[in-house]
C-alpha cells in the first residue's frame, strides 16, 4: 500500500497546517496534525503510532527513517520535562520542529509527521497563566499537537485547566488529556475518573483525540514486563467509546512486546509514547528485547563495543554521572550536556547510533506496533477533508448547563480522592 506521488504533492499542499506553511514555506516533508496519524492508526485498525520522544538528534533521524522503511504515519514528541524551559534535553518544543523538517527533508522522507507536545504539566494556577503565553510560542515553532496533563491535580482542577487552556489551541491541532498521574500500580485511573473528565470537555465543546491513564505503567527504566494493565485499559476505553477518543499508551519501554500487542489489539489504543529506549538503544547500550537497560554483575549499564556512541565517550559521560552521584535512572540528564560532543564524532560513528535507533524502531512500527502502511491511510484522510483541520471525531452529547463550574462538585461526587503517592512521575 503506497500513496503515489501525486497524491503526496497534493497533501503537502493542503495537509500541512499554517503555522507549518509559513516556518517551512519551500518544505517537502509533510508535518500534519497529531488528528491525521489518529485517523490512520483508526483506518487500519488495531495499530499504535509509534510517538517517539526525540531527546537526541540521533533519536530523529533513526525513527523518522524506520517510519520511512515501513511506510508509516510517525509522531516526534517531547515532553516538557524533557525540552521545555528546564529542558535536560538538547530537542525542546521550540526546536523540534525545524529539526524534524530539515532531517526529512534531508534524507527524502515522505511520511505523514505530527510534532507533539507531550506531557504539558499543568499543576497549579501559577502553570496555567504561563501556559497562555507558553503554548502560543510553541505552536509558532511549529508544534502541530499537544498533550495537556493535569492530571497531577485534582479531578474538578485537572477538567477546569484542560477547558482554560483550550482556546489557546488550534481547532486543527492534535489534542490529548490525561486522567491519572503515570506513576505505576499507585493511584490508577477508573472509568469514573475518565468520564468525568471526557463528559466534562465533551459539554464545552472539547473533544480530545486521546485520553493518557495511568493504567499500571511507568515513565524510564521498567522493572519488568508486568507493567500495563490492558483489562483495565479497555475497560476504560469502552466506557468513553461513544465521545469519540482515543487512548495514548505512556512508559512503554520495558514493557513486553506482547503486552503491546495486546494493547493494541484489545484497546483503542492509537500512540504508544517510547522515550527511555530509544535513548539507551542511540548510545550503544545493550538492551533486552523491549528495549531496558541491561545492568552488569555490579549493577552498571553495559555499552556494546563498537555500537552507538565511541567507548570513549561513553567513559567520559560515565565518569560525569559518577561526579555528580548520578543513579542509573538520572543519565536522562546527560542529553543535554552531551550532545554537541556526540554530534562532534566521526560519521561513522554517527552513522551506526542512527541507525540502531532504525532497525529498533522498525522492529517496534512493523512488528510490534501494527503501524505499517498507514502513512497512505493519513494521506487518504487529508485528501477526504481537502485540509489539514480534520475537525473532532466526536459530538456534542453532554448539556453544559450540567457541566458548568457551579455543578462540577456535584459532578464529581463519589470519585475517588486516592491519587497515589506524591512525588516526581513527569518522564
Amino acid at each position: 500500500m503506497t500513496a503515489t506521488s501525486s497524491d503526496f504533492v497534493k497533501a503537502l499542499e493542503v495537509g500541512r497546517p499554517p503555522n507549518v506553511a509559513k516556518l517551512f514555506p519551500n518544505s517537502k516533508a509533510l508535518l500534519v496534525s497529531g488528528k491525521v496519524i489518529d485517523r490512520a492508526m483508526n483506518a487500519k485498525g488495531h495499530a499504535l503510532a509509534l510517538a517517539a520522544n526525540g531527546r537526541n538528534h540521533f533519536v530523529i533521524r533513526g525513527v523518522l527513517a524506520a517510519a520511512q522503511k515501513a511506510n508509516a504515519a510517525v509522531i516526534i514528541e517531547i515532553a516538557k520535562s524533557e525540552g521545555g524551559q528546564k529542558a535536560y534535553c538538547p530537542v525542546n518544543y521550540w526546536n523540534m520542529a525545524r529539526q524534524v523538517d530539515a532531517v526529512a527533508n534531508e534524507l527524502g522522507i515522505t511520511i505523514p509527521v505530527a510534532i507533539h507536545a507531550d506531557h504539558y504539566g499543568i499543576k497549579g494556577e501559577a502553570d496555567v497563566k504561563s501556559a497562555k503565553v507558553e503554548i502560543p510560542s510553541m505552536f509558532d515553532a511549529g508544534i502541530t499537537s499537544i498533550a495537556i496533563d493535569a492530571s497531577h491535580l485534582p479531578d474538578e482542577e485537572n477538567l477546569l485547566a484542560n477547558i482554560e487552556l483550550n482556546n489557546i489551541i488550534p481547532a486543527w491541532a492534535g489534542l490529548e488529556t490525561e486522567v491519572g498521574e503515570i506513576k505505576g500500580k499507585e493511584g490508577l485511573s477508573t472509568v469514573p475518573e475518565a468520564l468525568f473528565l471526557i463528559r466534562g470537555l465533551n459539554a464545552h465543546g472539547i473533544f480530545p483525540d486521546w485520553i493518557a491513564l495511568n493504567n499500571g505503567t511507568t515513565h524510564g527504566i521498567e522493572a519488568s514486563d508486568a507493567g500495563i494493565q490492558v483489562e483495565l485499559t479497555a475497560q476504560i476505553h469502552e466506557a468513553i467509546k461513544q465521545y469519540g477518543v482515543n487512548g495514548a499508551q505512556h512508559g512503554t519501554s520495558g514493557n513486553s512486546y506482547d503486552r503491546l500487542r495486546e494493547i493494541a489489539r484489545k484497546t483503542r489504543t492509537t500512540k504508544a509514547n517510547v522515550a527511555t529506549a530509544l535513548q539507551f538503544v542511540s548510545w550503544g547500550l545493550e538492551v533486552n528485547d523491549y528495549g531496558n537497560a541491561k545492568l552488569d554483575e555490579n549493577g552498571n549499564f553495559i555499552k556494546v563495543k563498537g555500537e552507538g556512541m565511541s567507548e570513549e565517550l561513553w567513559a567520559e559521560m560515565v565518569a560525569f554521572a559518577d561526579s555528580k552521584g548520578w543513579k542509573k535512572g538520572d543519565y536522562k540528564n546527560l542529553n543535554l550536556p552531551f550532545e554537541n560532543k556526540l554530534l562532534a564524532q566521526t560519521k561513522e560513528v554517527r552513522e551506526r547510533m542512527s541507525k540502531r535507533v532504525e532497525d529498533f524502531a522498525y522492529n517496534l512500527i512493523a512488528n510490534v506496533f501494527n503501524a505499517a502502511d498507514t502513512a497512505p491511510l493519513a494521506i487518504d484522510a487529508i485528501l477526504k477533508a481537502g485540509s489539514y483541520d480534520l475537525g473532532p471525531k466526536g459530538k456534542r452529547i453532554e448539556n453544559p448547563a450540567e457541566w458548568t463550574k457551579e455543578q462540577l462538585h456535584k459532578q464529581a461526587q463519589g470519585l475517588s480522592k486516592d491519587k497515589g503517592p506524591e512525588g516526581n512521575f513527569e518522564d
